[in-house]
């Protein structure tokens, strides 16, 4: 099992339309790729959140190559729809993790 981690710092002002658009537009559209199989929405606790609040958000897939296809065929897409959306209200890293028990 492999998972996609994204980590989100999201400015205060603009969490409430972000968690809102990410449950009903985004992670909707990712998951209809049908290239992951389950993903997992978290608030990171234990956060200074003078800047804003961290999530992460981790998706499920099957074999490094349905990963791999995500990226090559859809990350950028994904990516240019929260720019558009958010601008710089946000920054984002991401990591792949792979399970091993």
């Amino acid at each position: 099992m492999i998972i996609y981690n994204v980590t989100v710092k999201i400015e205060k002002g603009i969490m409430q339309e972000w968690l809102h658009w990410m449950k009903q537009e985004h992670i909707p559209d990712l998951m209809k790729t049908g290239l992951f199989v389950d993903y997992r929405l978290c608030r990171l606790l234990e956060q200074d959140e003078s800047e804003g609040l961290t999530y992460t958000v981790q998706y499920f897939c099957d074999s490094m190559e349905h990963y791999q296809t995500y990226i090559s065929e859809h990350a950028t897409s994904m990516r240019d729809k929260a720019f558009k959306r958010f601008g710089n209200r946000f920054i984002a890293f991401r990591t792949v993790m792979e399970v091993v028990s």
